[in-house]
């Protein structure tokens, strides 16, 4: 039985979304180590024990962002072509820093020297701060429109730069994405390490999550009071014709704290964001499984509350809002989407299955004893 068009707009909506928060939570707790690294690791021992805690699970966390990359550039061709030419060096920074990252894991213990290792354990920390970091920054200007525009052809004609992202609101929503990913990180050292190391990782924990917990709130009320939001205010053919020219889009005050209003049910996701950070917060000391799922929860939740508050926008405009970019006009074909849909439904569960093996077959603790004599196992 043959999907309607409409619905399979928003089905990949939602497998976008999910596929982002999928980024946010695995590869998340990487970058978080990352971040965390210099304040939690003061021993050569302790560093490898931060290394080896992520060593066997950061590769298969990067499936993940492939495909959420994948999911944009096949199902919403023009938001990969608008962003990721707009975005360019912000983008560049990011992919250099995934690069950097499992470079400086493999490479540090090549050689016993400590210049050698201390050079990449700053390469290290420098790799999870820039993407954690930008990452907030891009989903601020998203919020706040981006300064692109189509011409009579269609060629995007993109008028930004890397410092004009750099506004203020842009960069608080960095911190809220910094601070939710240390504190992903600290529940996960605490859950997969102990010692030193694990009581370093449970305090820094603490105060990410109190971070975020106030980054957050603030960002909600200054988006939701002084951040013009963005409203089409025409007909909505949610069938009609990828073509985002044919509609118009008025910015507007206060019209992101009307999409709540006009959405009552939305408000779950912000309330996920607080509730999951105030858990990490109270149990990460006594109960690191209970911190790292309310931890997870809190980030699908900060995720969820971008994709709830833009809706049904995937990309505005802030040069010319009628040629922003929305879910019903810039995603693929129907058949695109329905052929893509079929291969979701058979290989995503397979890629679940087998993560979750992953994560059950490496089990337990990574401690600073375990780091003597032990290459084999612990290789980092």
């Amino acid at each position: 039985m043959p999907i309607d068009y409409e619905l399979l707009r928003l089905v990949w909506w939602a497998l976008l979304g999910t596929l982002l928060a999928g980024f946010a939570v695995f590869d998340g707790f990487d970058l978080g180590v990352a971040v965390l690294h210099p304040l939690v690791a003061r021993t050569d021992q302790q560093r490898r024990v931060t290394l080896n805690a992520i060593g066997p699970v950061w590769e298969g966390n990067q499936v993940w962002l492939i495909l959420g990359g994948g999911a944009i550039f096949a199902a919403f061709p023009q938001l990969y072509a608008v962003s990721f030419s707009g975005f360019y060096l912000a983008m560049f920074l990011v992919l250099l820093g995934l690069v950097l990252r499992p470079a400086a894991i493999v490479y540090r213990s090549k050689r016993e020297s400590a210049r050698w290792r201390g050079a990449w354990d700053w390469i290290f920390f420098a790799s999870g701060l820039v993407p954690a970091l930008l990452f907030g920054v891009a989903f601020g200007n998203v919020l706040l429109g981006a300064p692109f525009r189509f011409d009579e052809r269609m060629n995007i004609i993109y008028e930004g730069n890397l410092l004009g992202l750099l506004s203020p609101f842009a960069l608080l929503c960095g911190l809220v994405s910094l601070a939710m990913i240390a504190m992903q990180g600290a529940a996960w050292l605490a859950l997969k390490t102990d010692g030193a190391v694990a009581h370093r990782a449970k305090i820094s924990g603490v105060v990410a999550a109190l971070v975020m917990l106030a980054a957050f709130t603030f960002a909600g009320y200054w988006g939701m009071q002084s951040v013009d939001g963005y409203v089409v205010t025409s007909v909505i053919d949610s069938n009609g014709p990828s073509t985002p020219l044919v509609k118009t889009v008025a910015r507007e005050a206060g019209a992101w704290r009307a999409a709540y209003e006009a959405r009552p049910w939305t408000l779950a996701a912000p309330v996920a964001g607080l509730f999951g950070a105030a858990v990490a917060l109270l149990t990460i000391f006594f109960a690191p499984l209970v911190a790292f799922i309310g931890s997870s929860i809190a980030v699908a939740g900060v995720v969820a509350t971008a994709g709830f508050t833009l809706f049904p926008f995937l990309l505005p405009s802030s040069l010319e809002p009628n040629h922003s970019l929305t879910l019903w006009d810039a995603s693929s074909s129907e058949r695109t989407l329905g052929l893509m849909l079929g291969a979701v439904i058979v290989f995503l569960p397979i890629v679940l299955v087998y993560t979750a093996w992953i994560y059950s077959v490496l089990r337990g603790t990574v401690s600073e004893a375990a780091m003597a004599g032990d290459e084999d196992d612990h290789p980092y």
